[in-house]
């Protein structure tokens, strides 16, 4: 067995922990006559620096005092060389690289959480694993506002220099991950399946450019289906690979409220941005605020919290402090003002705004077209209108 086949043997090696590995090999390093199998399998091919021959050669007494479980000794004394071959093909078409606990690259923020994963399986640079990161999570199914807004922040945080780190899921998680694109930045997607089978399918192409500016993350070898199970256990790894986690919108049972509680075992900032009482969407925020999270309103506020001081200049888009684009309030003529006064931050429907504003229903028809081509407005679920 080379490296490779024992990080792929180790990766298999069920309920296998980064503490625990590093602990065995510690415990190694200090004990060198310990007992050597008899048929331990060859090491010739393994780096000279590389701590994990010793421990392949251990015996089941050995690695038992070492206070490995079953799966992972099984896993030690009886590597499966069907199943590692098999793995050795997927990650070498789907250029994957594997990441152990006993490596300089495995994320030191991760390696402090209780639980971290042995092995990880990495698509793209391996070495932003290690730099600061912040997490984004949301709701599955965000108002556009709440898109705008992850988008925005994830642009100007991304800008400052954090890599974000967030779950290739639909609306929050994917909003978030194409402003860190948006600003040329760094981002991690934390899967929960093998690398070599995106979920959702429609993520294909964002998977690919994430691949090529960032990396794509999981605990799971090549092939595992991204099954219910695995979505907690994967929100463990994006919280515990940041500095703090930042939710957007969240509903009261909200998965995401899983990542924060998650970022809180593990020490880690949680920050929650809040929103309208009337949003069945802001009420997991407003319960995190409750619970002690920091209520932010700009992504400035997040880099002061984390004293984590800019290292690339602010993005050339003119932005409000928010880091939303700033509107351009100076082309709108009156009408426009009053009209986005009425509209206020609520959705609101076309007759409504008739009513507020006193003008022509077909005066406000055709303001609301201009606005919502010039990106100020946004059309909402049954026909009402949003402020952007």
């Amino acid at each position: 067995m080379d490296a490779l086949d024992m990080q792929l043997a180790l990766g298999r090696a069920t309920g296998l922990t980064a503490r625990q590995l590093q602990h065995a090999l510690a415990m190694l390093a200090t004990a060198p006559c310990a007992q050597s199998a008899p048929s331990a399998p060859s090491a010739q091919c393994a780096p000279a620096d590389s701590p994990l021959p010793a421990l392949f050669r251990q015996c089941r007494s050995s690695l038992e005092a070492l206070g490995l479980g079953a799966g992972a000794i099984g896993a030690l004394l009886a590597p499966d060389r069907a199943r590692i071959e098999a793995d050795r093909r997927r990650v070498s078409r789907e250029c994957i690289c594997l990441v152990d606990a006993a490596g300089a690259q495995y994320p030191p923020q991760l390696a402090q959480t209780a639980g971290a994963p042995a092995v990880l399986y990495v698509k793209g640079d391996a070495g932003c694993l290690s730099a600061p990161q912040l997490a984004m999570v949301g709701s599955r199914s965000p108002t556009l506002p709440g898109q705008r807004t992850a988008r925005a922040f994830a642009s100007r945080l991304s800008a400052a220099g954090l890599t974000i780190t967030s779950g290739l899921a639909v609306g929050i998680d994917a909003a978030s991950h194409a402003g860190a694109l948006d600003a040329g930045g760094a981002t991690i997607a934390v899967l929960g399946g093998g690398i070599d089978t995106i979920f959702p399918r429609e993520h294909r192409a964002l998977a690919e450019r994430i691949g090529a500016q960032g990396a794509l993350v999981s605990q799971y070898p090549p092939g595992t289906p991204p099954i219910r199970a695995n979505f907690p256990r994967r929100n463990r790894i994006i919280s515990g690979l940041a500095l703090g986690t930042l939710v957007v919108e969240a509903g009261q049972r909200s998965g995401s409220l899983i990542t924060a509680r998650l970022a809180l075992e593990q020490r880690r900032r949680l920050f929650a941005i809040p929103g309208s009482i009337q949003n069945p969407l802001a009420r997991g925020c407003h319960a995190l605020i409750r619970s002690g999270a920091v209520l932010v309103e700009s992504a400035d506020q997040i880099l002061h919290e984390l004293k984590f001081r800019s290292m690339k200049q602010c993005l050339k888009e003119p932005a409000s402090e928010s880091g939303m684009p700033v509107v351009d309030a100076f082309r709108l003529d009156k009408d426009y003002k009053i009209l986005l006064d009425a509209l206020g931050f609520e959705p609101a429907s076309l007759d409504a705004l008739v009513q507020r504003t006193g003008f022509p229903s077909q005066s406000v028809a055709s303001m609301l077209l201009f606005l919502e081509l010039e990106d100020v407005v946004g059309l909402h679920s049954g026909g009402r209108y949003l402020r952007l």
